[in-house]
């Protein structure tokens, strides 16, 4: 014991010393830094007029007069344009100078999204699917980013961006399975019409809640920088989802990151019903980006050409220098916010019609083409017939498809199927046998039913096991 205690006397002796020694060194460094810094400015005549700033959070001169920033300190940033409502070249030096195979494409995609919204938004009104939202009046914004894009390129919409995966090569048929929700539908009939999603084309699937997908596009964005593979990540979103938080949390942090990253605007006027002038004070949308550290620019939306200039070299300088780039499309929603909106009750026939007529992408296009001789009446109205035709076609299609069986309600979350989903699915499925009058299962996909021992089963990998009923393991071959 008594080493025990000598030891402990040791050990605390040993710590106040070492504690006395660091204290007397902290102390000496004090002095000595104190005596430089007051060394220095004994040393130097100090001129206030050539002081600078020091502080680490901005860079800026000193003033010695009270003055606040205007909020136009940026007064009217300009509107970048290639052709004008007619369709004439402005600055022949900006023409992108497109083949015409490249320009009848772009026209084509226009107007096809144009019927295929109307044919949509009539099977909306007739109760056919539950929702639709039209991309009137902004299919230039669409076309002409997603033509500048790589397609390895990965692109996050917000609910109007239909042109851009359009564009990419999604087929009529899969924008009609997820509009019906049918047993063809890539996202299994889980969610609202509208909210497309592909995997092979690098389009992350639709969400609801407005502006999430942008923090999610800088998060993404950096890891695209961290593989160095020269792809880059495009973002769009409306001028109302640029007054949610999360465009804040987006821009900060991909300028911060210093990611590869298009934060891509479509400023069409109107957040549902609000209009411009209730929705921010200040120039739009373009003059936030230097507040971020970010280049900016504002392009006429209407304008294919001005759209797909601005993208291209948005995207040629985001992988090049690592750096997030804000493009402003002024634009017009020439059409209801959705189909749970009646915009009449917030703007006038008047002003919708004026966009409509006078200065519509799809018309402005047309005019560049005819001058040109690339586009002839004939030529107008042959297409327009053929297009109605094939999104006729894939809309028969999907009406007559199955719905998809309701058990993938519960799948694809946990590789294993928790207690509490597996009493949910339970409880439905006595909830459709005890009422199934009202539940017309012969309208959903149908499954051929096989009674296998569990064992048997799960080295399936074309079955899947569950209980459909308390007590009951069956396993089912899905079919279409």
């Amino acid at each position: 014991m008594a080493t025990v205690r000598g030891v402990k006397n040791m050990y605390g002796i040993c710590s106040h010393a070492i504690r006395q020694t660091t204290g007397l060194k902290a102390a000496k460094l004090l002095q000595q830094r104190a005596f430089r810094v007051n060394g220095a400015l004994r040393q130097q005549p100090f001129d206030s007029s050539e002081e600078k700033p020091q502080f680490p959070g901005a860079s800026a001169e000193f003033i010695d007069h009270l003055e606040f920033i205007q909020p136009n300190v940026i007064s009217g940033i300009p509107i970048y344009r290639v052709m004008d409502r007619a369709g004439k070249i402005i600055n022949p030096t900006e023409d992108p100078q497109l083949s015409k195979e490249t320009v009848l494409n772009f026209y084509q995609k226009m107007t096809l999204l144009n019927t295929m919204d109307r044919i949509l938004y009539e099977s909306q009104r007739q109760g056919r699917i539950s929702f639709y939202m039209t991309n009137y009046g902004e299919e230039g914004t669409h076309i002409g980013s997603a033509a500048a894009l790589d397609p390895r390129d990965l692109v996050f919409g917000q609910y109007r961006e239909a042109g851009v995966l359009m564009y990419r090569g999604f087929p009529l048929d899969l924008f009609m399975a997820q509009c019906y929700a049918n047993v063809d539908d890539l996202g299994k009939g889980r969610q609202m019409p509208v909210h497309y999603g592909s995997k092979d084309l690098n389009f992350v699937t639709i969400s609801s809640p407005l502006a999430t997908q942008i923090p999610q596009a800088a998060g993404a964005a950096y890891a695209v920088k961290r593989e160095n593979t020269n792809r880059a990540v495009i973002c769009y979103f409306g001028e109302g989802a640029a007054s949610e938080g999360d465009a804040h949390a987006g821009f900060n942090f991909s300028a911060t990151l210093e990611c590869p990253l298009i934060f891509f605007c479509r400023n069409n006027g109107y957040a549902i019903s609000t209009p411009t002038n209730e929705q921010y004070r200040g120039d739009g949308i373009a003059a936030r980006g230097p507040g971020y550290g970010m280049m900016s620019i504002r392009v006429d939306g209407n304008d294919v050409f001005a759209v797909y200039n601005a993208t291209k070299e948005a995207r040629r300088r985001a992988v090049a220098e690592n750096q997030p780039f804000l493009i402003e499309a002024m634009t017009y929603r020439i059409g209801h916010h959705s189909t749970s909106d009646d915009s009449s009750a917030y703007r006038s026939v008047d002003e919708v019609n004026y966009w409509d007529k006078q200065d519509h992408p799809i018309s402005r296009l047309r005019h560049y083409m005819t001058a040109r001789s690339w586009w002839s009446e004939e030529d107008e109205r042959s297409w327009r017939k053929q297009s109605r035709k094939m999104v006729m076609e894939a809309f028969e299609k999907a009406e007559k498809r199955h719905k998809p069986h309701p058990d993938l309600m519960f799948s694809d979350v946990y590789e294993e199927m928790t207690p509490n989903l597996v009493k949910q699915k339970e409880a439905m499925w006595r909830h459709v046998q005890q009422y199934k009058e009202h539940y017309p299962l012969d309208a959903y996909a149908k499954m051929i039913k096989i009674f296998l021992l569990a064992q048997q089963v799960t080295s399936h990998q074309h079955l899947s096991v569950y209980r459909s009923l308390p007590g009951e393991q069956k396993a089912f071959l899905h079919t279409g």
